[in-house]
């Protein structure tokens, strides 16, 4: 999905105590294939500050293109709607800083436009 552009000039749009981004509000349709939710299978790595995660409704099994990056420990994602599963870490304090201030942007204007995306 990154490599393909599907989050170039999309919004971070939340930032109370995330920051979700996503397709929301793009008008673009996501793909078809919904993501397993494998919070259920045991070994969940919770949701610290920093951690990203997939975001999904209330039904676990339907993560798609929505993801979120935790701005504190919010160890009740672990396990509300069946939990929502991390799958990555903000690298450093300079990759903190940038959350930070996208978080801050989020909550000044309403949402923050993406440019691009690099994956590594």
């Amino acid at each position: 999905a990154v490599s393909s552009g599907l989050y170039n000039g999309k919004s971070f749009y939340r930032s109370d105590f995330v920051i979700q981004c996503g397709l929301h509000g793009s008008g673009v349709s996501p793909p078809g294939n919904l993501s397993r939710n494998e919070t259920k299978d045991g070994g969940v790595i919770s949701n610290t500050r920093g951690t990203c995660a997939i975001a999904h409704f209330d039904v676990p099994d339907n993560g798609n293109t929505e993801f979120f990056v935790n701005l504190q420990t919010n160890a009740h994602l672990d396990s509300v709607y069946g939990g929502y599963c991390v799958f990555a870490e903000v690298a450093d304090d300079a990759s903190f800083r940038v959350v930070d201030a996208i978080a801050q942007a989020v909550k000044e204007r309403g949402s923050v436009k993406i440019n691009s995306v690099t994956a590594s």
